[in-house]
């Protein structure tokens, strides 16, 4: 298998043929367009077949998840090109490894037919992906196109919220019976002839469906194939509920490093299973909604959406961070005086601003990871807050003291040092106060700790620590 790194750069050279090859295409069709003769029509046609040939033959030999990057880089006119050169078959598989905002566009361009053909293509748990954002006719006819088994099983899988392993989990099962031998077993396998993915054990039920523990692939090799499976098998099993959190369920399959693992009802019934590359693409949407999250956007903005749909998409908290800083633009202009009679203020003040807020999210990403890892309970939050506190009155003193130094070489001002010292200090304690409190209680209220922390806190550590150095100048210098 190649390394990740040595397929990232394959897939950017096939996209810099990609977009040569349109642009390519682009330059010709305009030629054509502007030259006026008979037969116009037919000879753009003739000449835009021949240039997208070569790129449908490139298209075909990648890989849909490849085919879904190529789609996320290119703009949305380029990317209807792509999208129509695109085998129908790998439609479905593609709809489900775009990003969401992407396969909203994709489906734009498609008609019911299309859009009908290629969740067909899907088992349930991918057409459960997708389902969102099909239209309301589409999904109800492919509902009714669908076996009653499958029906019911994709009905479930909707029906629990997408951070629950409910919608997480896929129905491709083999189940086994304890009182049979691991040669049946192991013909039973044979005749089956293709395993599910990631299939790295059976799951052995009693006659009413109930787990009674799972049987590895590897047990099956290894022992005597006249071993009952009762006797080989392991009771001891980790088990999901499909009321679990994703959370809960990725920090287990990390810990306990899970392939895949039964998913119960509360009778012990066996209802599915979730399996590890259901886990890693919700941690990675996860990890990309909360990097976005933390700069206050939402993942539903395509990088090459229009305009007006990106504006609407970040002035919620634009506008917040504009009535924060009209905070803290009055709160330096209550100090104008201060800064007119002490010029070094307004140089010196943005520094004691910015490194507030560094230190700020610096607090604010340990607290929301481990907020999202659930190490964080109300019996450690104190223990925690002070050593973060901790951590703040040394760095404040450390650097805080450095900086007050260069102030006095530079100004020649002794308690212009001290100043500095002491606005540092406690502005880094305001940061770590702030960057504990602000997570904590927007967890407390049912709010993602992640959305719009790094504004919130810049916020606090711009006016805070405006009010603490030029409040501390006027006291000292003035």
């Amino acid at each position: 298998m190649r390394k990740e790194s040595e397929r990232k750069e394959s897939l950017a050279d096939i996209i810099s043929q990609i977009n040569q090859l349109l642009d390519k295409h682009k330059l010709v069709e305009d030629l054509v367009n502007k030259q006026e003769q008979p037969k116009q029509n037919l000879i753009k046609n003739l000449v835009s077949r021949q240039n997208l040939a070569k790129l449908e033959n490139l298209l075909n030999d990648l890989h849909p998840a490849d085919i879904a990057d190529i789609l996320e880089s290119l703009p949305i006119e380029q990317r209807s090109i792509v999208w129509d050169l695109v085998k129908t078959e790998n439609d479905g598989d593609i709809l489900v490894e775009v990003s969401d905002s992407v396969r909203q566009t994709l489906i734009a361009e498609m008609d019911s037919s299309e859009l009908l053909a290629a969740a067909e293509q899907l088992d349930t748990d991918e057409i459960a992906d997708i389902a969102p954002d099909l239209p309301e006719n589409v999904l109800q006819n492919l509902l009714e196109n669908l076996d009653q088994q499958n029906r019911e099983r994709l009905e479930s899988t909707l029906s629990y919220p997408e951070d629950t392993v409910g919608a997480l989990m896929d129905y491709d099962i083999i189940t086994v019976r304890e009182d049979v031998s691991l040669e049946v077993a192991l013909r039973y396998l044979r005749k089956l002839g293709k395993l599910p993915v990631h299939t790295d054990k059976l799951f052995v039920v009693d006659r009413h469906g109930s787990i009674l523990g799972v049987l590895s692939l590897k047990k099956i090799l290894v022992n005597d194939p006249d071993l009952y499976i009762k006797d080989v098998m392991s009771s001891d099993i980790v088990t999901f509920n499909p009321d679990d959190t994703a959370d809960e369920a990725s920090d287990a399959f990390e810990r306990y490093d899970l392939i895949t693992a039964p998913v119960i009802d509360t009778n012990k019934k066996l209802v599915g299973r979730l399996s590890v590359d259901a886990v890693v693409d919700y941690i990675r949407e996860a990890a990309e909604s909360d990097k976005l999250s933390m700069a206050g956007l939402r993942e539903e903005e395509d990088l090459f959406s229009s305009i007006w749909k990106s504006v609407r998409n970040r002035w919620a908290w634009l506008a917040i961070n504009l009535i924060t800083a009209l905070i803290a633009s009055r709160v330096i202009g209550v100090f104008e005086g201060s800064i007119e009679k002490v010029v070094a203020l307004a140089a010196l003040m943005p520094i004691v601003a910015g490194i507030g807020g560094n230190s700020g999210n610096q607090t604010i990403t340990m607290i929301v990871r481990g907020l999202a890892l659930g190490q964080i309970n109300n019996t450690n939050i104190k223990r925690l807050l002070y050593k973060e506190l901790g951590v703040a009155v040394l760095n404040g003193v450390l650097w805080g003291g450095v900086l007050g130094g260069v102030a006095y070489l530079l100004y020649g001002n002794i308690l212009l040092g001290i100043v500095m010292t002491t606005a540092m200090l406690l502005n880094l304690v305001l940061s770590a106060i702030m960057g504990v409190i602000i997570p904590m209680l927007m967890s407390k209220y049912g709010k993602d700790p992640a959305v719009g922390s790094s504004v919130l806190i810049t916020a606090m550590t711009d006016s805070g620590g405006f009010l603490i150095f030029l409040g501390l100048a006027t006291l000292v210098l003035i």
